[in-house]
């Protein structure tokens, strides 16, 4: 099977997705029950492909860690705070822009270095989830308190479910001896950040 294709594809479905901010499972508007929050939360990030390749990228970097379940978590943990912060109206300059580097950095790491020390990890998880968050907010701002509550739920779900599913092939393939796959899947993260990117400086037609 051919890997060299991985990363092409990624930056190609990426020139096709909305910015981060557009991502709304429910056509755009605010969820307004259980069931409406829940789903909303589970399609994401699923229905943006800067989000899920972020989470991709925590998974394949989490692999290299001793107990990567740990650092996945505090990730998941940090996405939560960052909806929090944007659901009590704090302003947050350029996020789309932020979001899009954060995508650039996390593949251009896996790349080039995916052995980080247990604590960098953390950190940039910690940042990265936070921005990746706050974007994410953006969907269930002005929810009442039950479909909030269900959007954090099924967020949580398939943040973990994603990336977690990551980090066991990466880890695989790592046992394999096999780093090349992981380094492709780095390189078509990085690449939908840069189509991302391209997206919001590049005026449309």
């Amino acid at each position: 099977m051919r890997k060299a294709p991985i990363a092409a594809l990624f930056a190609s479905l990426a020139f096709i997705s909305e910015p981060a901010f557009a991502h709304h499972l429910m056509g755009g508007k605010t969820p307004d029950t259980f069931l409406q929050g829940l789903l909303s939360g589970l399609g994401h990030p699923v229905i943006g492909l800067d989000h899920l390749a972020a989470v991709v990228a925590v998974g394949c970097l989490a692999a290299a860690q001793h107990r990567g379940w740990m650092p996945v978590l505090g990730f998941v943990a940090a996405m939560m705070l960052g909806v929090a912060v944007h659901l009590q109206g704090t302003t947050v300059p350029l996020a789309e822009l932020l979001v899009a580097l954060s995508v650039i950095g996390l593949g251009a790491i896996i790349v080039w270095r995916r052995d980080l020390p247990a604590a960098t990890t953390l950190a940039l998880f910690a940042v990265v989830g936070t921005v990746h968050g706050y974007a994410l907010g953006e969907s269930i701002y002005g929810a009442e308190t039950s479909p909030l509550a269900a959007y954090l739920i099924g967020l949580a779900m398939v943040q973990s479910a994603v990336a977690l599913a990551a980090m066991s092939i990466a880890s695989a393939a790592l046992r394999r001896s096999d780093p090349v796959m992981v380094r492709l899947i780095g390189a078509g993260v990085a690449g939908v950040g840069l189509a991302v990117l391209m997206q919001q400086i590049v005026p449309a037609a």
